[in-house]
Formats: C-alpha cells, structure tokens, sequence
C-alpha cells in the first residue's frame, strides 16, 4: 500500500515522502492516526502544495534537534547499581534507567530514543548515543557504579 507521510516517523520517513508499507499497518494505524494518507494523483497534487509548508516544519524540527544534542552533548549520566562480585551487576542497566536518571537532570526524551545496543552489566563508563532527529545523534556518557552497602 502507498502512503504519503503527514508527520515524520523514525521507521519510515521524513513527513512528504511517499513510502510502501503493511496495508494492515497503513488501514489500522497510519490512516486513523492522521499521520498518512492514500497515495493517489489528487492527494499527491495536495501534497506539492503543501511540501514548503512541510520543509518549514522539518528545518524547524531539525534546529530543535540540533540545539538539544548540544545541550545534551556532555552530559554525564551516573546510575547506582547494586553489585554482586566485583564488577558485575545484580540485574543490569537499561535505556529506561537512563532516562530515569536523565529526567533527574531536566532532560527529557522518549526511552527509545536512547540507542542502548544491550543492557549493561558491568560497572564502568560507557558512551550511549542518543537519536534526537535523522542524522543527529549526539553520545552521553553512562557512569555505572556500585552502591554503597548499609552496615559496612
């Protein structure tokens, strides 16, 4: 099924393009959603009048991007973890700790867009990029240290 994006979406497109999808996925979510409509020759025709309109809106949302990875560039994101033997973890470190630990510092993202490739498990530092727009995706630092032990 050939749809034409109304909003940008990270899995298919910049908003304006035209993309095959799922015809289940594009009659059930991206059509009642608003986010596409039918590629056909009139909603195309609708769609070149509106494209300035769209490129405004994606050089708006890519400045935004763009002064939040700067924002974010050197940020040093510290996480206590309770540690079983010497630097391993009991459980392990995720993306929604991060954001947990984010939110703390007034940064606010979606937790999938922290692009933690696994879980980490072991106490250290570590880099974690984290996807802000197409192409922008500035890398915090992820301090994983032991927690302190009551009684010792």
């Amino acid at each position: 099924m050939k749809v034409i994006l109304k909003k940008t979406i990270d899995t298919l497109g910049i908003a304006g393009a035209e993309c095959d999808v799922a015809p289940g996925y594009g009659r059930n979510y991206l059509l009642p959603q608003g986010k596409a409509i039918l590629a056909t020759p009139q909603n195309r025709k609708v769609m070149e009048q509106t494209k300035a309109k769209l490129e405004l809106q994606i050089a708006k949302e890519r400045k935004i991007a763009e002064e939040m990875a700067a924002k974010i560039k050197n940020v040093v994101c510290t996480i206590k973890a309770k540690v079983h033997e010497e630097s391993r973890l009991y459980g392990s470190v995720t993306s929604h700790d991060i954001k947990d630990s984010l939110n703390l510092q007034e940064i606010i993202l979606e937790r999938r867009s922290i692009l933690l490739a696994e879980p980490i498990k072991e106490i250290g530092e570590y880099k974690v990029p984290i996807r802000l727009y197409k192409d922008v995706e500035p890398e915090i630092t992820v301090n994983v240290i032991a927690e302190e032990k009551e009684g010792k």
